[in-house]
């Protein structure tokens, strides 16, 4: 596949994988075999049963943007003379937001009163302060390794060093000395000797373990007054408090392992606005007299 030469990471080559196996399933079950036997009202009959696969239009919207992808490439090999038109998809979802310093503190606070067993607390814990502070989804997060928690002796620090499941990007971000000491406090609460947050000698697959971890986090904030509080919002935190304090966008998001600073514009364009208000009123600032 052409998507492989490109230095897709996995996990969206895993997407790939699957929606062009829908695809193709569809077609053939009409009996349509090759792309130039695609016509305009099989992919509109086709995208009219998306919402069974993907309830969330804000990845429909995504889907459609791979299809797109994938017709104009049988374009540009001329394997036929032209697109089908996709009429765009309005997404609904209103973006996820990061949380204030009080609602954090006070997620914080929530945890040890949510589990019986002072351990779990402790581990659940670590995975907050660990999302919080390097950025990190939720999956890669509970598949974090030990290695991957490395000790920064020149500069006196820990920083994370990995690579994002969802892009393949590498990425090291440091972390702050308190962050690093419940990592390694939950490191010690696990036996295993790859991972700091999984165990998969205790069975089932790193999706199953991942949706395990997501619903203790969910547990937490509405236990913190949070309701429709989502894990990803720690990753949001992360993003904002560092284009708040004037960090580029682009090295913000090199942090967060985006493959195309396109991405970090679509989810961030609010607060890279409240950036540069902030900036411009210190420009501002210097014109005054004293």
């Amino acid at each position: 596949m052409d998507k492989d030469s490109q230095g897709v990471g996995p996990y969206t080559m895993k997407r790939y994988r699957r929606e062009f196996q829908r695809l193709d399933d569809f077609m053939a079950n009409r009996f349509v075999f090759f792309p130039h036997e695609i016509t305009q009202e099989s992919v509109t009959e086709y995208r009219a049963g998306w919402i069974e696969h993907y309830q969330s239009s804000a990845t429909r919207s995504d889907v459609q943007s791979r299809l797109r992808g994938f017709f104009r490439y049988l374009v540009d090999t001329r394997l036929i003379d032209r697109s089908p038109v996709l009429a765009p998809i309005r997404v609904d979802e209103p973006p996820t937001l990061p949380l204030t310093e009080a609602q954090y503190e006070n997620l914080l606070g929530t945890i040890p009163l949510q589990f019986e067993f002072a351990n779990k607390a402790t581990r659940v814990r670590a995975l907050v302060q660990l999302m919080r502070h390097s950025g990190l989804a939720v999956g890669d997060a509970v598949a974090l390794k030990r290695e991957e928690l490395v000790e920064d002796s020149r500069k006196s620090l820990y920083r994370i060093t990995t690579s994002r499941q969802k892009t393949g990007t590498h990425v090291s971000v440091p972390i702050p000395s308190d962050v690093a000491k419940e990592l390694l406090a939950a490191m010690k609460l696990n036996p295993n000797a790859t991972y700091i947050f999984w165990n998969p000698r205790l069975g089932g697959t790193r999706e199953t373990v991942v949706s395990n971890w997501q619903k203790d986090l969910r547990k937490v904030f509405r236990a913190a007054g949070m309701p429709e509080g989502h894990p990803h919002q720690l990753r949001d935190t992360f993003a904002v408090g560092l284009l708040e304090k004037g960090v580029p966008l682009e090295e913000v998001s090199k942090l967060l392992g985006h493959t195309s600073i396109k991405t970090t514009e679509k989810h961030y364009a609010p607060w890279v606005r409240s950036r540069q208000e902030r900036l411009d009123s210190l420009v501002l600032a210097t014109w005054v007299k004293a």
